[in-house]
């Protein structure tokens, strides 16, 4: 693809119509990319100012001697300088120019002015994006002394045209200001580093990231060529201009296949950006970004902690000349140890300085277990390694024994279990590959990226995180060990194709074996992994009360002290994936879950299905009054994500508001409780009939309300109740009524009411709402306003689930989340002509999966070839 530039016919060199062609043509050069196409766009570029400042000057009356050469050599006092990306000669098709027109105050004002208006009019004429200023030297040094950015800028001043005497002497009065003023100008550096990796987050997490100010981009890599310049640090160079270029030839593509000046990825354009470079898909062009920041960040890190040791020393200089013979203390208020005082901390590893580094009797070729033993102790007491420890690691360490002998496999313990401070240690061995000798399967994890939107991390940095969760509730468990090394290795297989769970069994069972692991727990650390996803998923997609539920479960598990380790692992594992994988909630499920399980493995005989399921005190009463008064009833319970379902930890709700027949507005459930909560209980009774789970599921969306999980069974009445006479008659499968469960949020604004949602629900029943047409409308109002240009999302996917139930047969649903969507579905599988006898709902991100139990009109469940028509009749009205 190739830049839409206007051109015009001009009949001089300096036209911007001969610039433009000539642009035009380099872009378009299939055999020209990367730093050859930056550099001679920069020398096309430079050519064509140089000839409009040489024309400039001639109508200003400022050129001596010129005859309008490109070169301008005869203008005296007037030097056109490219700072910032342009004097680097990194133009990518779409970058600003960042051009200086510097003087040395000599010449008219106004001829300044006519000059400068001779050199910008044709670049914005040519409908560039032009960064400009007019200064003298001295205006120049103020300005940048005032302004940071100006003065980083100015770091990479490059003469393009006029007097190269005067852009020479501020570029060395420039860098000379900049050494200087390095102490107090580097933190100011450090800060907005800060901020700006607050604002757009770090690159190498990112699914759609800002290539040049999210952290590790190349805004982080410009910060440390400005270090670089100060002379108090340097940054490591292996690999640093590789990850430079690589992100630059991703802009390059961008802007050529956007035709616009962005340095977001977004989704929608990774595909063609990832055509353009000639790469294999979008995700190895994601890796590859990730690679590059990663490198970037780490070469960062590195280098701002050896400009803090910089800083920290200068400052106590001064103390220093006062004390005759003393010594002064180069540890921050971190407590590190005096400047060149060495702390043991394990065989071979000392603290030196706020980093580990080796001890001087340290011997990594002889001693195969230095490395995990400095990471672990450089994790438990909370530093870095320093860049030439890991270094030396990584030259002369041998490859460890196989299986590891018992020290390596206690010291990879200790690494994970440490906590936060894990992270950065372990970044600090992948940065010099030292993960991937000790485990090679990581290398197909590594800055690896995840498409769900629910996951924060790629993949490798996932694991990391799920290590750091685990290690806060390795109290919990009886095997702290596996509990670790399975949070490391539970995804392992997302490198692989097929099912991951089915592929990292395999590898977990490889690795752990080789890092010395006993048959034993090498069984159980593959369960683990295998089965990582089994709690959850069972926990808010199946049907807790069937037995059968809880007995695939069990089988799966085998025995108690495994489960009390899939828990742990359970909930670490959705608590470092992100905010939407965990929940009170969802923890309560699990728990819920777990305590079933632990009954069937103790050997407790498991519940009978005949027997009605337990209802709480507030469901019977909701029940009752809904067959009393034969129409539904409600109750709105406000819940802080903290607290159990259904209120405070001694069980009674936050704020309740309650609408029956009869009744007044609800009580809006957010006014009582200050903020608005993070998530709503919202419980209806209604008398068993058809069509109660669409038209339920309707109001709520008409009430653009969120359903975050749902649930819906039957509860019998007692019997002393099923001679009343109800108000109004039910339906004639019996005395039953149907219970919904919600958990909702408000998409906008706040709460509606109880009484409100009650109302529409009787008209919705009786027929006299029409939600179809209703939600029907909202969508076409939707589309008139395409604001968003997403990712087309995956068609749904209805499929059975065999097996899940003796009871009734499962439909499972996945589908991208919509307003509306658990309302087409019910009207679907009332269509379908099967009754729903209980519903799991569960939202992750833009994804709902859900899980139906249904039966025939008789309560039994369907036959495999109904079942698979009722799930393609599902799908088939999903897609419509």
């Amino acid at each position: 693809m190739t830049e839409n530039v206007e051109t015009k016919t001009e009949t001089t060199d300096s036209a911007p119509g001969g610039y433009a062609a000539a642009r035009l043509r380099l872009l378009q050069e299939e055999s020209r990319s990367g730093p050859p196409r930056r550099t001679a766009l920069a020398e096309l570029t430079d050519q064509w100012l140089a000839a409009l400042l040489a024309g400039g000057a001639q109508e200003a009356g400022l050129a001596k001697g010129a005859q309008g050469s490109p070169g301008a050599e005869g203008i005296q006092g007037v030097a056109l300088v490219a700072v910032g990306g342009y004097g680097r000669g990194e133009l990518s098709p779409r970058s600003d120019l960042d051009v200086l027109l510097l003087h040395d105050g000599s010449a008219d004002a106004s001829a300044i002015a006519t000059l400068a208006d001779r050199v910008w009019y044709p670049v914005w004429d040519m409908g560039l994006a032009l960064d400009h200023s007019v200064r003298t030297p001295d205006q120049a040094r103020k300005t940048a002394g005032e302004d940071l950015k100006a003065h980083l800028g100015l770091l990479d001043a490059r003469h393009i045209a006029g007097d190269a005497a005067l852009t020479a002497g501020l570029r060395t009065a420039a860098l000379a200001d900049w050494r200087a003023q390095a102490p107090k100008r580097l933190p100011e550096l450090r800060e907005l580093g800060q901020e700006r990796a607050r604002r757009h987050g770090e690159l190498q997490f990112l699914l759609e990231p800002d290539l040049k100010e999210a952290r590790g981009g190349l805004r982080d890599a410009t910060a440390l060529r400005a270090i670089a310049a100060s002379w108090l640090a340097d940054a490591p160079r292996e690999g640093l201009a590789e990850a430079r270029r690589q992100l630059l030839d991703v802009r390059d593509a961008l802007h050529l296949t956007t035709g616009r000046a962005t340095d977001r990825l977004a989704l929608q354009e990774q595909d063609q950006v990832a055509a353009e470079l000639g790469l294999l898909d979008a995700d190895t062009l994601l890796r590859q970004v990730y690679e590059s920041a990663r490198t970037i960040s780490y070469a960062s890190d590195v280098t701002w902690r050896e400009v803090e040791r910089v800083l920290r020393a200068r400052s106590s200089r001064p103390r220093l000349r006062g004390l005759l013979g003393g010594r002064g203390r180069g540890g921050s208020g971190s407590g590190a140890a005096d400047a060149g005082e060495r702390s043991p901390l394990a065989e071979g590893v000392v603290e030196q300085d706020g980093e580990v580094v080796l001890a001087r009797a340290a011997r990594p070729e002889r001693d195969p277990v230095l490395p995990l033993r400095a990471a672990a102790a450089a994790a438990q007491a909370g530093l870095p390694l320093s860049l030439h420890a890991v270094r030396r690691l990584a030259a002369a360490a041998q490859p460890l024994p196989v299986p590891w002998p018992p020290e390596a496999r206690e010291q990879l313990v200790t690494l994970l279990g440490a906590g936060e401070s894990t992270v950065g240690v372990w970044e600090d061995l992948e940065a010099e590959g030292l993960i991937t000798r000790l485990l090679p399967d990581w290398e197909r994890v590594r800055c690896r990226p995840q498409r769900n939107p629910v996951h924060r991390w790629t993949v490798d940095r996932h694991l990391v995180e799920t290590a750091v969760r685990a290690s806060a509730l390795s109290r919990r468990v009886g095997r702290p060990d596996l509990l670790l090394v399975a949070a490391l290795l539970h995804d392992i297989g997302k490198g692989w194709p097929g099912d991951h769970s089915v592929a990292g069994e395999t590898i977990a069972r490889d690795v752990a074996s080789r890092i010395g692991f006993d048959r034993a727990d090498v069984a159980v650390l593959a369960t683990l992994v295998r089965h990582h996803l089994l709690l959850i998923e069972t926990a808010t997609r199946r049907d807790l009360d069937d037995p059968a539920t809880v007995r695939s479960v069990a089988e799966a598990v085998g025995s108690p002290a495994t489960l009390e380790l899939l828990h742990a692992l359970t909930e670490a594992d959705a608590l470092a994936t992100g905010p939407a994988a965990w929940s009170a909630w969802r923890g309560s499920l699990v728990a819920d879950l777990v305590k079933r399980v632990a009954a069937v493995l103790a050997g407790e005989p498991a519940a009978d299905p005949s027997v009605p399921q337990q209802t709480t005190a507030e469901q019977e009463r909701l029940a009752i009054e809904a067959w009393r008064t034969g129409g539904p009833v409600l109750a709105l319970h406000a819940r802080s994500e903290a607290l159990p379902p259904g209120g405070r930890a001694d069980g009674t709700p936050e704020a309740a508001g309650q609408a029956g027949a009869g009744e007044g507005p609800g009580v809006e459930t957010g006014a009582e409780t200050g903020a608005e909560p993070i998530g709503v209980e919202l419980l209806i009774a209604v008398p068993d009939q058809p069509g109660v789970l669409p038209a339920a599921a309707g109001v709520l969306a008409l009430h653009r309300l969120t359903v975050r999980a749902a649930d819906l069974r039957a509860v019998e009445l007692p019997g002393e109740l099923t001679g009343a006479e109800p108000r109004r008659p039910v339906s004639a499968a019996g005395p039953g009524v149907l219970l919904l469960s919600w958990r909702v949020a408000a998409e906008y604004g706040s709460l509606p009411q109880a009484a409100r949602l009650r109302k529409d629900l009787v008209r919705a029943l009786d027929g006299s709402l029409d939600i179809v047409a209703r939600l029907a409308e909202r969508e076409a109002a939707y589309r008139k306003y395409p604001r968003r240009r997403g990712v087309h999302a995956p068609p749904p996917r209805v499929t059975v689930a065999p097996g899940s139930s003796q009871l009734a047969t499962v439909i499972e649903v996945r589908a991208q989340d919509a307003p509306g969507l658990l309302h087409r579905i019910g009207r679907a599988l009332e269509d379908a002509g099967v009754t729903v006898r209980s519903a799991h709902v569960s939202t992750l991100g833009a994804n709902a999966v859900d899980a139906f139990y249904v039966t025939d009109a008789s309560g039994t469940p369907l036959q495999p070839m109904r079942a698979a028509e009722v799930a393609q009749q599902v799908e088939r009205a999903l897609s419509a």
